[in-house]
């Protein structure tokens, strides 16, 4: 075990290996059932973990007998409200292998995060999106969604809603990055 996964072994697991799996299959499934032939649809995953979640719904929509769907990365980080915004931010839009970006114009663009709480990431996300171009439509997949929200904005996929209290952290690791698998609860300590 690593010592990440160290750290959280005192914080309540919400998911493991086998139900981050379970609902990325899932998942796919709800994207082909709403985009049965999948077509003009992107997948752009927010970094850091939204980039492996991308590519493991791609991954299980291929196994469901679907072409293989562009995956790109997008970095809102310049977008932000949170932080100082360059005076004309750069759009970060890039395929995940390296290649060329995926058009985005009359796309339809599904972002895929690991957590939704504020609503913070994903609208600096839209705003880098428009930047890049104009997507036909624009649809949110959340591994988890929190709740607590201060913008008007919900996932159109949730893999899990699990209540928090404005304090507590969710924390998501996923192989490719962390080297283990799974999501953990960390209650606020604060009354």
């Amino acid at each position: 075990m690593n010592v990440l996964a160290q750290s959280l072994d005192d914080s309540p697991q919400l998911l493991d290996a086998g139900a981050i799996q379970r609902i990325t299959v899932r998942l796919a499934h709800e994207i082909a059932e709403r985009h049965p032939a999948l077509e003009n649809v992107v997948l752009v995953g927010i970094p850091t973990r939204g980039v492996p979640l991308a590519r493991a719904v791609a991954h299980q929509l291929v196994c469901l007998g679907h072409a293989p769907l562009p995956v790109a990365t997008l970095d809102p980080s310049a977008h932000r409200d949170d932080r100082p915004r360059p005076a004309a931010p750069q759009p970060t839009l890039y395929d995940v292998d390296g290649g060329s970006a995926p058009r985005i114009d009359g796309a339809v663009v599904i972002v895929v995060d690991d957590v939704l709480f504020t609503g913070r990431t994903l609208r600096a996300a839209l705003d880098a999106l428009v930047d890049c171009g104009r997507p036909a439509a624009v649809e949110l997949l959340a591994l988890i969604d929190r709740g607590h929200r201060e913008l008007p904005l919900r996932a159109t996929y949730v893999g899990k809603n699990v209540p928090t209290a404005s304090g507590d952290r969710v924390f998501v690791r996923l192989r490719e990055v962390d080297g283990v698998d799974g999501a953990w609860l960390r209650r606020s300590t604060l009354p």
